[in-house]
């Protein structure tokens, strides 16, 4: 895998940092977990992480069954419950983040809606969102997939104190 080097520095700079993590994905997202584990250290940084796809996966990260597969609400509930698992299964005094991203990406059937995603990271201060809009003209799924990874990294090392 060939990662570009802006986000190999951003990574290396991630996982030089105290912070452990645990991330939970719906839609979108794995490109930048793969990146993580491609540079040496992700097992310092990465706790755990779950892709929740179906409804009922999603109601164990959210509590409700109806809750929305992509919203704010969605991505901070997923960013909370990965925020209290990474307290049960850290080691050591670290400080934690809870990632949850939640995607409508490009797919092969018909699907309403615009594509975007939310991310929500938690930490023992407080909770962030962020929303990403995403262009559908003349894009593929792996072109949204990309972009919403490299979103992720950019958004976990801000989390870490990382600047830009």
């Amino acid at each position: 895998m060939i990662i570009p080097s802006d986000l190999a520095e951003r990574i290396t700079a991630i996982h030089a940092a105290p912070h452990r993590l645990v991330l939970a994905f719906a839609g979108a997202g794995s490109i930048g977990l793969a990146w993580l584990h491609a540079i040496a250290g992700s097992s310092r940084t990465v706790l755990e992480a779950i892709d929740a796809y179906s409804p009922r996966s999603r109601l164990a990260l959210t509590g409700d069954l109806n809750a929305p597969a992509v919203s704010a609400e969605t991505a901070q509930a997923m960013a909370a419950w990965a925020y209290r698992r990474a307290r049960v299964v850290r080691e050591g005094e670290w400080p934690l983040l809870g990632v949850g991203l939640t995607a409508a990406i490009i797919t092969d059937r018909e699907r309403r809606g615009a594509d975007h995603a939310f991310l929500a990271i938690q930490s023992a201060t407080g909770i962030q969102v962020r929303h990403l809009a995403l262009e559908r003209a003349g894009q593929q799924r792996l072109d949204q997939e990309t972009q919403i990874s490299r979103w992720l990294i950019d958004e976990i090392a801000r989390a870490c104190g990382i600047p830009s």
